[in-house]
Parts: C-alpha cells; sequence; structure tokens
C-alpha cells in the first residue's frame, strides 16, 4: 500500500509516495517560483539528495541556493540570518527540508522574509502586527517520521534572551505543498529512527488526551497510532523496509495535524530543556512520557482503551496501556532519566516555571501547578519508567 504513489489536499496540497522529491521543480515551475530558498538544519545539509536536490532545481532553470545554518533547536539569531540570506539572494520561495529544526527554521524565515517585524511579533499574541505583507510561497518536505510540522504554519525557535522555545505562527502562512517521500527516511540512524517515531506517537497521544471536541484530530490521532504501532518497531529493527518507512512517514503526518487539537505537559517540558540544554526534541519527549501518562491517569482513563487497541492491539485500560509504552521504549532503547541529558536538579524550577507558560501546558488533560511540575521533573530526571 505504502509503495504507491497519492496526493491529498487535506489540510494542504500532499504528494505522498517514493521519488515525489523528484517532482519539486515541477512544482515550483507549476506555482511561479523563479528564486527558491532551501533551508534546512546543520546535519541535513551534507545529505547527498539536498546537493541533488538543489542541482536538480537550477538544472529546471530556476535560481535555486541553500541556507543550512538551522540548529537542532532552532535560535532566534539563526533566523534572522536566514532572513538576510532570503533577501540578499533575491528569492522568492522558501523549500524547507529536513526533520523539525529544518522545517521550523523554514517556516519561521518565510514569516519574516517580506515583513519587517521582530520574529517574536508572531508569537500566540500578534497584537503588535497590523499591516501584513504577503508570506513567500513555502514548500514543506520532512526527511523524519516524527515531527508532522509539514502540513501546518507553527514553527518552535529558542528566544536566546528568554532560553525558553515559543511558538511563532500566522493563519495567513501555510505551506502550498508537502511532498511526503519516504525514500528521503530510509538512511535515518537507528537512534533517530526510534526518537523521532516516539516524537509522532506523542503527538498523537497528546492530542487525543485533550478534553474538547474536535472529532477530525481525533480521528487522525487514532489512525497515527494504529501506523506507528504497526511501523515503529519494523523501522528501527529493518531501516530499509520502504513499506513500514512509508506507513511511518503518515502516520506522523496525521499525527501533526491531529496536534491542531493541542499538546500537553511532555512538549511543555520538552520545549524548555531543547531550550536550555539543546537536547533531541524526540527523545526528550520519550523520557517524559511514562510520567505524564501517570500524572493525567485519572483524566485520560475514559480514552486509554481506544488508544491502547490502536497502538498495541490490546482492549485493557490504563496499566496495560501505561506497560505497553513502558516496554515499546525499552525495545526501542529509549534513555530512562532526562540526567541523561544532562539535566540536574538545580534547573528544575527554572525548566517548571518556563514549562508552565509554554502553551502546550493550557490544553494538557490535566492542570499542573509549577510546585506538579517541579515534582514531574524531578521523578523524570533518573528512572522516569
Amino acid at each position: 500500500m505504502f509503495l504507491n504513489s497519492t496526493d491529498w489536499s487535506f489540510p494542504v496540497p500532499i504528494y505522498y509516495g517514493p521519488k515525489r522529491i523528484d517532482e519539486l521543480p515541477a512544482i515550483c515551475i507549476k506555482q511561479d517560483i523563479q528564486r527558491p530558498l532551501i533551508v534546512t538544519d546543520s546535519g541535513s545539509a551534507s545529505l547527498p539528495f539536498i546537493t541533488k536536490t538543489l542541482k536538480s532545481l537550477n538544472s529546471s532553470g530556476l535560481k535555486a541556493s541553500s541556507f543550512s545554518g538551522i540548529s537542532p533547536n532552532p535560535l532566534d539569531t539563526e533566523i534572522l540570518t536566514g532572513k538576510l540570506v532570503y533577501k540578499d539572494g533575491k528569492h522568492d520561495a522558501v523549500i524547507a527540508i529536513g526533520g523539525g529544526s529544518g522545517m521550523d527554521g523554514g517556516k519561521a524565515i518565510s514569516l519574516m522574509a517580506n515583513n519587517n517585524y521582530s520574529l517574536w511579533d508572531f508569537d500566540n499574541d500578534k497584537s503588535k502586527i497590523k499591516d501584513i505583507k504577503k508570506f513567500p510561497p513555502l514548500i514543506c518536505i520532512p526527511t523524519t517520521s516524527g515531527t508532522g510540522a509539514e502540513t501546518e504554519s507553527t514553527a518552535m525557535v529558542t528566544n536566546t534572551d528568554l532560553k525558553m522555545k515559543l511558538c511563532v505562527w500566522h493563519p495567513n502562512q501555510k505551506p502550498i505543498a508537502a511532498i511526503l517521500d519516504p525514500e528521503l527516511t530510509l538512511e535515518l540512524p537507528k537512534n533517530l529512527t526510534a526518537w523521532t517515531g516516539v516524537d509522532a506517537l506523542v503527538h498523537a497521544i497528546e492530542a487525543y488526551s485533550i478534553n474538547s471536541l474536535y472529532s477530525v484530530a481525533d480521528a487522525m490521532a487514532i489512525e497515527a497510532l494504529t501506523l506507528i504501532g504497526r511501523n515503529l518497531r519494523t523501522v528501527v529493527k529493518s531501516p530499509q523496509d520502504l513499506e513500514a518507512r512509508g506507513g511511518m512517514l503518515i502516520g506522523s503526518c496525521l499525527a501533526g495535524i491531529s496536534f491542531q487539537k493541542g499538546l500537553g505537559l511532555v512538549h511543555a517540558i520538552s520545549h524548555m530543556v531543547g531550550a536550555i540544554y539543546n537536547s533531541q526534541h524526540g527523545l526528550t519527549n520519550a523520557i517524559l512520557l511514562p510520567k505524564v501518562l501517570k500524572f493525567n491517569q485519572d483524566t485520560i482513563n475514559h480514552k486509554v482503551e481506544v488508544m491502547n487497541y490502536a497502538t498495541f492491539g490490546k482492549t485493557e485500560g490504563f496499566d496495560d496501556f501505561y506497560s505497553n509504552i513502558c516496554n515499546l521504549l525499552d525495545k526501542l532503547e529509549i534513555h530512562r532519566g532526562l540526567n541523561s541529558l544532562g539535566v540536574d536538579a538545580s534547573k528544575v524550577s527554572e525548566i517548571a516555571l518556563k514549562a508552565s507558560k509554554d502553551a502546550a501546558a493550557s490544553t494538557n488533560p490535566r492542570q499542573a501547578t509549577i510546585p506538579q511540575l517541579e515534582k514531574l521533573i524531578s521523578n523524570s530526571l533518573v528512572n522516569a519508567r
């Protein structure tokens, strides 16, 4: 099934299938794009397909170049540099390629490209934005099955003054296309395959756990859990299994769509750990997931059987679901504590305070006080499951 090509139009035009990356020049030409800027992260910059894609665009008569100065946790200073590269190159579109960092960097640069507002004017408030200039066309191409950021406008960027990860976005900025090519994920190392896969799993769990009426998002989350449950262990064990890679890529995309509903404390805490320690986002999420599930238990009990069946084919309640999650994390060789990322007790209060201000904290199914966040983080430092 996942070896065939197909297109969708919800929530943005999506082009799925092996070798669909080869259609990028034609998509650009159809959209009257002439000078695209590829934005990717520093880790992806040296991958052969980036060079191949750049060559393919230029061979098609376009004048493309690339910017790869994006860290694993994108910094506001890097976005400003990217904007200058965009302006100096007289570019007219952004092609964001990579995992979450590459796509977040590209989306943030496209927010600022034609506007003189501060990056932080595009936070959740937006009260300072009056006259907005048209955003450049944005094309997103994921190279991991985790972030699910290819169909929506939000970007997570670290404010280097506050040492906080903040969300920037604008409702008028959405990708004009997302290309999901599972072949781009084949060379992802075993550890990153596991970490990004659990990131997608967390997206679906947190979105579905929110107690609000958003049936479309719930349906996306459950289908995402089904695809991830079937394919995550396979892609870690057999990384060249293109069928399983395709299932994971679609599962990740659906999980990304589902969190239009919101996220929860795993992400609220993980964002701030990443801002302070520059930790890998998916791995941080994976470590935090068990303790957050326990914290939320009483408010998600009525939803657990559905999630357990979708992910593991089991119909039992919370204890079984929790055990299945922990067993999966063990099989994926996920670290057992935040201390493995360098997090120590001296930063717990700072992380808790900053996490309490994260938008994802407000949609967690159980509201947490700062002392409760401190306890949750402390309990996740060592033996978090």
